[in-house]
């Protein structure tokens, strides 16, 4: 009878250990947070070893490696050459409805994209349409874009990164104030690096940084 009640117990005691692992497993689940990465113009257009003129080395792998350091799950690939942008972000967009069919939070999914990536990026937000996703759109908006790309309509958690120097980002309140999708939350950071569009070339925590708090949640940024 007691062999038999340690055997019993043994079994319990087993059993309650694998239900702990699988309950922690699950909750590990439910936290993970993942980012689909979508780079600018230059490195679609040549090897990642081709230095820019002006803005030297685009240190696309660095970017990610960093991502991946701090533990989210990072989508990302090199674009083939002239990839049309809202072409491109249709295919994001299955991938992250492919995300929330197997039960990921839209709050733990973030679209990152810089330059032309963030162009992209803009477009799946407007193609998904769903305001509990995050973005973050950097050096990728022009005063003109309101006219000239005038479908794009900011929807989800959004963060936009520009650089004072750079001509080819600056804020983007007039397209929150043209859009017409819910947009839940909205943060602008100006930086002044004097790099110009070089800014985004480089992974500098002084832009990635903010990625990584908007993408876990932090919409105050502190």
């Amino acid at each position: 009878m007691k062999h038999f009640q340690k055997i019993f117990f043994t079994f319990l005691f087993t059993l309650s250990l694998v239900f702990m692992a699988s309950s922690q497993e699950k909750t590990a689940k439910q936290d993970q947070r993942y980012i689909f990465f979508l780079h600018n113009a230059f490195v679609e257009q040549n090897d990642l070893n081709v230095a820019h003129p002006e803005y030297g080395k685009a240190e696309y792998n660095e970017i990610l490696a960093s991502f991946r350091k701090d533990n989210f799950i990072v989508f990302s690939e090199k674009r083939k050459k002239n990839t049309n942008a809202a072409d491109y972000a249709e295919k994001i967009v299955k991938q992250i409805k492919g995300l929330l069919k197997k039960g990921i939070s839209p709050d733990k999914i973030t679209v990152i994209g810089t330059s032309k990536g963030g162009y992209i990026a803009q477009f799946v937000s407007t193609f998904l349409a769903n305001p509990d996703v995050n973005f973050v759109f950097i050096g990728c908006f022009m005063d003109s874009d309101i006219t000239k790309i005038p479908d794009i309509n900011f929807c989800g958690n959004i963060l936009t990164i520009y650089e004072k120097s750079d001509v080819y980002g600056v804020s983007a309140i007039k397209r929150k104030e043209t859009s017409k999708l819910k947009i839940n939350h909205f943060k602008e950071i100006e930086l002044n690096t004097n790099l110009k569009h070089g800014f985004l070339y480089k992974a500098a925590d002084n832009w990635i940084a903010p990625c990584k708090k908007w993408a876990n949640g932090n919409y105050d940024l502190n």
